[in-house]
């Protein structure tokens, strides 16, 4: 396969929304959702908090009540087939340490290796990364919130005074899980918004107390500069349907992991992953 000259694509937002309990990391997400796309989607693992802001924001929502992360996969290639505009994972720390999320899962299968920890990790580690491969290919804007494990400091205050302040440290999720993300962004319970990691230059070392719309409006408008994304062409699809060779469940099911209804939809961006998925399927 030659090299070819590099340009920009547009594409979809992945950002990480990281901080302690009261930080502001849901009603943050929202308002950042509402400045990227009109249709928006919550994967809500946190007790419906995303729905006591209902009267503020128009979005629909599904609650969690379990964490397994083969859950979170089929919420978000549904709402890629739903054709929202916007997901967001709130809170992406339960499919790591939440009932029946990935830890709970390798404690389980330990059992089955004889106490044997690290092997059991075997069948946990391909259903975190299939997650992951999820978020990243989804035709939405993704937005997920992580919970900070939390620490308390002793700072002196403006006045001089000692006081105890509550900090997040790094978030309950799998260790480089930040790193999957365009935009990583650490919020205190000052309502900061620390931006630790961005691929946008515009935003890079920024302190935004209490962002807004209009922050989700900038990201917005930088990944829409650039090439559109093209669909792939005719012979392209003929293709995928020989790969199949005539099992149009199969080719159904795989597409539809990457939120496409139909063959017309894929676009060049994720048309050899696929290829490469339906031929080790068949």
């Amino acid at each position: 396969m030659p090299f070819k000259k590099a340009t920009k694509k547009q594409a979809k937002a992945r950002i990480g929304i990281i901080g302690p309990s009261g930080s502001g990391k849901t009603y943050t997400a929202l308002l950042i959702a509402s400045g990227l796309g009109e249709r928006i989607a919550v994967i809500d693992t946190e007790h419906g908090s995303a729905s006591k802001y209902a009267d503020e924001f128009d979005f629909d929502v599904l609650e969690l009540d379990t964490f397994h992360p083969q859950k979170y996969i089929d919420a978000i290639k549904e709402a890629g087939i739903a054709g929202y505009d916007v997901l967001i994972i709130d809170s992406l720390s339960h499919a790591w340490a939440g009932t029946e999320g990935a830890l709970e899962l390798a404690d389980k299968n330990a059992a089955k290796y004889g106490g044997n920890k690290f092997a059991a990790w075997r069948d946990v580690t391909p259903l975190h990364n299939k997650l992951v491969e999820t978020i990243i290919t989804s035709p939405c804007h993704v937005i997920a919130t992580m919970r900070a494990k939390m620490a308390y400091i002793q700072i002196t205050d403006e006045k001089g005074k000692t006081v105890i302040k509550k900090v997040g440290l790094e978030p309950i999720q799998r260790d480089g899980m930040e790193y999957e993300f365009d935009i990583v962004a650490d919020m205190d319970i000052d309502h900061n918004f620390i931006i630790t990691k961005t691929r946008c230059k515009e935003l890079d070392g920024l302190v935004i107390n209490k962002p807004g719309r209009e922050l989700g409006e900038k990201i917005r408008q930088w990944l829409s500069d650039g090439e559109p994304d093209e669909l792939i062409s005719e012979a392209q699809r003929k293709r995928l349907f020989a790969l199949a060779k005539g099992n149009n469940e199969l080719l159904k099911d795989v597409i539809s992991k990457y939120g496409y209804e139909s063959t017309k939809d894929i676009r060049k961006a994720d048309y050899e992953k696929i290829c490469d998925e339906i031929e080790k399927a068949s």
